[in-house]
């Protein structure tokens, strides 16, 4: 049976690329602050970067914020993706951008909230209660999780870099765990790209995980560094989360293929 990696890295050989479009409808950008303007914007977002997209990562807090039509607009976008995966006979992992985090029985319900309700591959979560609360988005393979490990906000170094008995700061503990959790190859890391020294050191800690890196364009962090420190040796593990230099752009199919262009020039520098 596939995973949700093994799933992700066919998409990544057919698109030649390793961006995620974030769609993050923010009310300031929109028309009108409705849920059919946030529909509306990320659907023609979905249709003009598809071809380039390793795959899509919607903000869930841009549509809650209009309550239930919200959902229900998320909804309708995570069809839409659907819709052009199958135009495109490539299917693109969504990624529902959340941070959950919540004891057992109510992580079920997030879980089946997301992945059966909402329908979405793989999910953002907070790992800080532990590893029972995560076991309920990871029982199904085929569905995957990024677990909070080096933000790239800069309050992350409150509690993220605080130093253990062992020596070792916090974030790194969260790597080797994640990296001893991912039996069914269904575990990544939030790895901030607004780090790159740091990422380098995640990288060395955990091999072989996927990194889902926001922070590069608008938050300060720079692509070709991100890709220096977070690429595995094989070219791969590393998910480039990219919105508003995107979805701001004259013309957002321009801007996503310009960017994929530059990761595989990159990519080409180091013999990737």
């Amino acid at each position: 049976m596939e995973t949700f990696f093994s799933f992700l890295e066919k998409r990544v050989d057919d698109c030649s690329s390793l961006l995620c479009v974030g769609l993050d409808p923010h009310v300031s950008d929109l028309p009108s602050p409705t849920a059919a303007s946030a529909r509306t914007f990320c659907l023609n977002l979905v249709h003009q970067t598809a071809r380039y997209a390793a795959a899509f990562k919607p903000n869930a807090a841009f549509f809650e914020v209009f309550g239930a039509e919200g959902w229900s607009a998320l909804k309708q976008v995570v069809e839409a993706i659907r819709e052009e995966s199958d135009r495109m006979d490539s299917r693109i992992p969504i990624v529902l951008d959340a941070k959950r985090g919540d004891i057992s029985s109510t992580a079920e319900a997030y879980a089946q909230s997301a992945f059966e309700s909402l329908g979405v591959d793989c999910i953002t979560l907070n790992p800080y209660l532990g590893k029972d609360s995560i076991d309920p988005f990871i029982k199904n393979q085929e569905k995957g999780v990024f677990l909070l490990c080096k933000t790239s906000n800069p309050g992350s170094g409150d509690l993220q870099d605080l130093t253990l008995d062992s020596g070792e700061p916090l974030h790194i503990h969260v790597a080797r765990l994640a990296q001893t959790w991912n039996v069914k190859n269904n575990i990544g890391l939030v790895v901030g790209a607004t780090h790159p020294q740091v990422m380098a050191i995640i990288r060395a800690a955990a091999p072989n995980l996927w990194f889902l890196a926001p922070g590069v364009g608008a938050q300060g962090g720079e692509l070709e560094t991100a890709l220096k420190s977070g690429l595995r040796a094989d070219g791969k593990g590393l998910l480039l989360p990219i919105s508003r230099a995107i979805s701001r752009a004259d013309n957002p199919g321009k801007a996503a293929a310009e960017i994929r262009d530059q990761i595989l020039h990159v990519k080409r520098d180091l013999g990737l």
